[in-house]
């Protein structure tokens, strides 16, 4: 059974099934459609808010622990009674016909991300949108044909000679668990490397964010072949919806993106089936500037940190400059953050829109007030917009005479704002390392040996150099410590959707 949540007009919130080709249709719901349409097991469905004017968009299928046991079990099927697994050129085949449906829907799927996840429309441009759509898919699909499915090993020889192989096989069934900040780039980059290997999946994505994961899945039963069951997703307000994932045996591996306590939660919860897992947690990442840096033209890249409301795990929200030029860099620095466009997400000059919700801005604001009781100066914003007074709005925030022992240095805050804290001669690596995260960074200096020996002495998944930008469907990306467990993407992160399997025969 294929299950994706569908919005539909004048219908309320409904849910698509389909049976595997060749399986009895017994048991469907009575109020399936022609189509294989059919509702959350409850009737129940909730409203999907738009953060920037906090109105509903409208409604998708609520689902159930119910609903998604229903849901595992389609998956299960799919990978053990089709051919999925094995057949290379229908997996590359499905993926191409994916690709080319979600360009076609390229331009409604940018207004769709913009209205439920507040994003604004020139964050689509990047990360949001366009550089997933240009090689998540891709990328995977391509190497379905490049990737080291097999080797040899020597002619073994303890008890006779013997022929001996070692072999690459999908996983199995893939729970993934999506957050709310960059849906459809996280469920892009995990839908394409599980289904290049040969393995099913179920998708829940967030509450928040539902309908780019719905039209995903319509356009998956619409206009390719993948077959029915492979790809499942499930909406549901209820996060705990998703732990039925963790604990059934049927799923194999869980692939989740999102905050570090969830991550060791799915870890304690998956231990009882000895559930294999890829974790992207939570970021704290350093911008170290050196004190050869060009301040004037460096700087203003820190305002990075604001993009899309500062909702994103691996943006460099610590600035640690030199104590030598640290007056000019906080004066730089205070000009950007004054600056840093912010509000209505569909304004194409917009870096920073709306929190995803009213308890994420409450959140943000509550580090705030932390900050500035532990004698953090609150240098730019800090607080609710007052020109904004409908919208889920942080004003971009600076906060300057930071030690690293402050929360505003250690926590992740998720929302638009920057720490700067000051070092003295080559301390800048001990600071920047003196953190639970290891996720990214980035190291500037006039120098390219010296900002490479910085950056090969911070512990973190992925650092940028003067300005690199290492993100890539080809590039495996993840964190060291409480930023996570395994990659997402490059050759890494296909290998982890993989089961390792030796044979030997006579020779």
């Amino acid at each position: 059974m294929s299950e994706t949540v569908q919005r539909r007009a004048g219908h309320g919130p409904r849910t698509r099934e389909t049976r595997t080709r060749g399986r009895s249709r017994r048991g469907r719901t009575p109020h399936a459609d022609r189509r294989g349409t059919v509702g959350a097991a409850s009737g129940a469905g909730f409203d999907n808010i738009n953060p920037a004017t906090e109105e509903v968009l409208g409604q998708v299928a609520n689902g159930s622990a119910a609903d998604m046991r229903r849901a595992i079990a389609s998956a299960r099927r799919a990978f053990d009674e089709s051919d999925w697994a094995t057949n290379h050129g229908l997996r590359k085949r499905c993926l191409e016909q994916l690709q080319e449906a979600l360009e076609s829907e390229r331009e409604q799927l940018r207004a769709e991300l913009v209205a439920e996840a507040g994003a604004p429309v020139a964050v689509t441009h990047l990360a949001q949108l366009e550089w997933p759509l240009a090689d998540a898919l891709r990328w995977p699909a391509k190497m379905i044909d490049e990737f080291p499915w097999e080797r040899e090993l020597p002619d073994g020889g303890l008890m006779g000679p013997s022929k001996r192989v070692v072999r690459k096989e999908p996983i199995g069934v893939v729970g993934a668990i999506v957050p709310w900040n960059f849906p459809f780039e996280v469920t892009a980059n995990k839908l394409g490397p599980v289904l290049a290997m040969g393995n099913t999946i179920v998708i829940k994505p967030a509450p928040d964010t539902p309908f780019n994961a719905t039209r995903l899945g319509r356009l998956i039963a619409e206009k390719t072949g993948i077959p029915p069951g492979v790809v499942n997703v499930v909406t549901s307000s209820d996060h705990l919806v998703g732990e039925e994932l963790t604990l059934d045996p049927r799923v194999d591996l869980i692939s989740f993106t999102g905050s570090t306590a969830t991550g060791k939660r799915i870890m304690e919860r998956g231990a009882a089936t000895l559930k294999k897992v890829f974790l992207e947690l939570g970021g704290k990442s350093a911008m170290v500037v050196c004190d050869d840096a060009g301040f004037a033209a460096v700087l203003p890249m820190a305002g990075a940190a604001c993009m899309h409301a500062g909702q994103g795990c691996a943006l460099q929200t610590r600035v640690l400059l030199p104590r030598s030029r640290y007056a000019e860099g906080v004066e730089i620095l205070t000009a950007v953050m004054s600056n840093i466009p912010y509000g209505d997400p569909t304004d194409p000059t917009v870096l920073s829109g709306p929190q995803i919700s009213a308890l994420q801005r409450d959140r943000v604001q509550a580090h705030n007030d932390r900050a500035v009781a532990q004698a953090a100066r609150l240098v730019v914003g800090g607080g609710r917009p007052a020109h904004l007074p409908r919208g889920f709005f942080i004003e971009p925030t600076l906060f300057a005479d930071v030690d690293n022992s402050m929360a505003i240095a250690r926590e992740e805050v998720f929302g638009p704002v920057l720490a700067v804290l000051a070092y003295e001669d080559d301390d800048a690596v001990r600071i920047a390392n003196d953190s639970v995260y290891g996720l990214s960074g980035g190291v500037f200096s006039a120098s390219h040996e010296r900002a490479m020996n910085i950056a090969n002495r911070i512990r973190t998944g992925s650092v940028g150099v003067n300005g690199g930008l290492w993100y890539g469907a080809d590039s495996p990306y993840g964190g060291y410590k409480s930023s996570g467990i395994g990659r997402q993407n490059g050759i890494e992160g296909l290998e982890q959707y993989t089961q390792t399997k030796a044979l030997a025969w006579p020779a």
